[in-house]
């Protein structure tokens, strides 16, 4: 597996390939999935951690079912960019992935994304008892989606450039 950049992912992905987002938490892991064309993030079912090995065979299942092509994972920076120790946890993570699995790994800055998807939300009129179960993944779901726009940018912008 392999540590990919945003723009080293948009030149390796294929057409029609999906790509799945990660919100890690201590206790959830937020799920959300592309679509073909790679333009609408949905959020998936949370996933509970147990131990690592039982959530990366998990994770994997999920992938092999949903023909993920890479996985974006949320990086937990400080408001002030510095990193913390959520983010030591995520790279922690990812390094352990990385002798499981060949699917590239892209971390994306989510600072802000759990009081986005919180938002929402409120916004949808969401119980409280749901909001917990499902913020997670809708965090994921924003995310993912920030990587999906930058992908398309970085698709048009490739587009202009060979016009």
């Amino acid at each position: 597996m392999t540590v990919l950049t945003i723009e080293e992912l948009a030149g390796t992905l294929g057409p029609g390939q999906a790509i799945a987002g990660l919100d890690l938490g201590t206790k959830t892991i937020g799920l959300a999935m592309s679509d073909l064309g790679r333009r609408f993030a949905t959020p998936r079912p949370v996933l509970k951690r147990e131990k690592f090995t039982i959530d990366a065979e998990t994770l994997l299942n999920f992938a092999t079912k949903e023909k993920v092509a890479a996985f974006v994972i949320g990086l937990p920076m400080n408001m002030n960019g510095s990193a913390g120790p959520r983010v030591q946890a995520t790279r922690a993570f990812v390094r352990n992935m990385e002798q499981k699995t060949a699917i590239p790994f892209v971390y994306w800055d989510e600072r802000l994304s759990t009081v986005a998807a919180e938002r929402a939300l409120l916004e949808m009129d969401v119980s409280r008892a749901k909001r917990a179960e499902r913020i997670d993944s809708a965090a994921a779901s924003f995310i993912l989606q920030g990587a999906l726009d930058r992908l398309s940018l970085l698709a048009r912008s490739a587009d202009d450039t060979e016009a």
